[in-house]
Parts: C-alpha cells; structure tokens; sequence
C-alpha cells in the first residue's frame, strides 16, 4: 500500500509529462478498439452479402457433395428434410436447389455451365437473387423452362432476355437429358465464378430434365444472426443423425475461400496495430529510462537508507503500470463511445453507394462493438508497455549508492 501511495504521487510530479504518456496510450487503446470493431463490423456485412446471394449460412447435403458434385448425390427425401427445417425457430428462411453440369447452346456460340434448379418463392426469402436481376424479369411459378442467366454467361452465348438456348447434359439415372430453356432475365451478382458459368432453372423443370425423382442436392438455410449459425449446425446434426448420408455444412465449409479473405486481411490488419503499438512503445520506453535518469541521485539516497533494487524496481513497475491503466482505461471509453455513435449511425463512404447497392451491400458501415475487439488492442498496448517499462527498471538491479548520489 506505501508503494502504491507512493508511487501515485511520483507519477504526478511532472504532470505534463505524464499526460502526454496518457494520452499517447489512450489514443493507441481507441483507434484499436474503434478499428478492430470496424473491421469486425466489415467482415459481418461481407460475409452476410456473400451468404444471401448464393450459399445461404448452412447447407444440408448429401455426405461427399461439396466435394464431388455429383449428379446422383442427392437428398432423396426433402419432405422429411423440410419437417424438420420448419419446427427449428432459429431458421429464418431455406429452400432446395439441385445442380448439375451441362452444356448450353445459343444460336451463336455453346458453353460448359452449371444448371441450378431453385424454388423461386422460398429462393426470395433465402438470397438477394431476385434484386439482382439487370435485364428482363425473376422467374415466376408459371415461367416453364424459363431460365435466369449470369451476366457473364449471357455475353459469352450472345443471348438476351426472350432467346432459347437448348440443354444436354446427363441425368441422375444416366440417361440423357435435353431441353430448350427460355431466358427471362439476367443477373448480376459480382462473383465473377458465378456470373459466368450459372444459369437458374425452376425446380420442377430441372426434376424433369434431369430426371431426379423428386430429389434434391442442397437444402440452403438462413439464420438470425452469424453468431447462431455454430448452434442451429450442432441442433441440426443432432436431428438429422438418424438420417444416414447427410451432413451439415456452414458457410466457412462452403466458401472456404472467403474464410482465407477473412484471415489475410486480419493477419495484415493485426500487423499494422503492432506496429502502431511499437511505435508508441518506444515513447513510453523514452519516457520511463528519462524518468529514472532524473531521479537516480534520489534513487541513490533511497538505496543508502537501506531501500533494496528490487522494491525501487517494483516502485518503477507500479508507476508506469499506473500510468498505462489510466491510459487504457480512458482509450477504451472513449473507443467504446465513438464505435457505440457509428454503430448507431453507421459510416458512410462518398461515391460507393451504387457499387455497394448493385452487389447488395447495405451504403453504410456498421463497426461492431463486442468483448474481443473491446479488451484485444488495450490488452496488446498493456503487454507492449510493460516490457517496455521493464527494461528501464533493469537499470536499478546494478545501481550503485555511492555514484547514484554523486550523478548530477
């Protein structure tokens, strides 16, 4: 307690220095809270956009699908499937697709592409497809053979909104399926795998075609927030464990690729903090080895009167742990109050609304506050300063009394 009174009021002996040491933490301790939470903030708006226009937060598959996308890996009971999505709360929306791979043909040219057969109503609730349409219109329930084409495909087959295109391919039981598709609208979602080589059919038509029997290879689901997604999986896997040959998939299975996104720009993210940290470590280094320059004369008095090096060091540590808790303590209020008012207001970036509302990207960002992006850089900024303050208390462990207190 003497220590702490003590080293309390030293602190405060040259209070413009121990201000300017303060508030360099502090600002440190709020652009990490308040940049943590807007990249945190950022990859929520880009994963939820990257889940509403294709892959959907979880998807039940047949076992092996992602891997191998073959035709006859399907989920042949979706009745039962949809029972038990409809009793799960957390489950705001889902709907089937089927896929396969088939070769397209235009008048002018002919294209590798994947057929995905959709639910139009429930495909509404589930993607943002339906927003993304540029030309022509979304398929209806009474569009037969109607079929919704990629940007990039469309270009690539020569084809607009009202031109047929004929499909051959292979159905679940080996046959051979063909069809002549209308195109009704076409859309652009900004993933450039998917603008070039899908193209949507409804359900019915592709269970036809492809001769599925009632089958289907993916059940999308979307649910209430990101942070639901790990427990409707674990609920969903229990349920489904009496059915053999199904999985459970979230996106992060998905679109692995989007993951490793993630992960590349938080590593270079997480550089540049240290960075910033480093930085202000060194002026924190700066000012603790000056303070112990100034005071050596009064540490060698103290070391006289029989005060030991290692409780001096620990009157060093405790001073510049003071100082770099205040620092922290005022950084993560004032970092908590600017992130909670653009939390709230959201940040908006001059010139990108269009881009931003063409893939579906909501015109403001939202920084998102919480326990890790709160405690992670001031937790950072405290292990930075403490090695920092050590190694100038080091100092103290070989002083000596006699040439301390002649030191000028």
């Amino acid at each position: 307690m003497i220590d702490l009174k003590m080293a309390l009021r030293n602190i405060w002996r040259n209070p413009r220095r121990t201000w300017l040491t303060i508030l360099a933490i502090a600002f440190a301790s709020l652009l990490l809270v308040f940049m943590l939470s807007f990249q945190f903030g950022s990859y929520e708006a880009m994963i939820n956009t990257s889940v509403r226009i294709s892959t959907g937060h979880l998807q039940v598959q047949a076992r092996g699908y992602q891997k191998d996308r073959n035709i006859w890996q399907a989920v042949n009971d979706p009745n039962d499937l949809a029972t038990i999505l409809n009793s799960m709360p957390d489950i705001v929306a889902w709907t089937f697709r089927a896929n396969a791979f088939s070769l397209v043909s235009s008048e002018k040219r002919t294209d590798g592409v994947q057929i995905t057969g959709i639910e139009p109503e429930r495909e509404k609730q589930v993607s943002t497809l339906k927003d993304l349409i540029r030309k022509g219109s979304y398929l209806g329930e009474v569009d037969l053979y109607g079929a919704l084409v990629g940007d990039r495909l469309a270009r690539n087959l020569g084809v607009v909104p009202g031109d047929s295109l004929t499909v051959l391919g292979q159905g679940r039981d080996g046959s051979m399926a063909a069809s002549v598709l209308t195109v009704t609208g076409v859309f652009e979602s900004g993933i450039d795998a998917m603008d070039r080589n899908v193209l949507m059919i409804r359900l019915e038509d592709f269970q036809e075609i492809f001769f599925m029997g009632g089958g289907v290879h993916e059940a999308v689901l979307t649910v209430s927030s990101l942070k639901k997604v790990s427990l409707v999986k674990k609920e969903l896997t229990d349920r489904l464990a009496l059915v053999k040959g199904l999985v459970v998939l979230d996106w992060m299975e998905i679109m692995p690729g989007l993951l490793q996104s993630i992960q590349m720009d938080l590593v270079s993210g997480c550089i540049m903090y240290l960075i910033l940290v480093i930085v202000v470590a060194f002026s924190i280094f700066n000012t603790f080895l000056m303070a112990i320059f100034e005071r050596t004369r009064e540490f060698g008095v103290m070391m006289a009167m029989g005060t030991s090096p290692f409780r001096l060091m620990k009157l060093v540590l405790i001073e510049s742990m003071a100082m770099t808790l205040l620092g922290i303590v005022l950084g993560m209020v004032l970092g908590s109050l600017v992130t909670l008012y653009f939390q709230h207001q959201g940040i908006y970036i001059p010139g990108t609304e269009d881009i931003f509302k063409q893939y579906g990207i909501p015109d403001r960002l939202f920084p998102r506050l919480s326990l890790l992006t709160l405690t992670a850089g001031p937790g950072l900024v405290f292990c930075i300063t403490f090695i920092s303050s050590v190694f100038p208390a080091l100092k103290l462990r070989k002083m000596k009394p006699v040439e301390a207190m002649s030191h000028v």
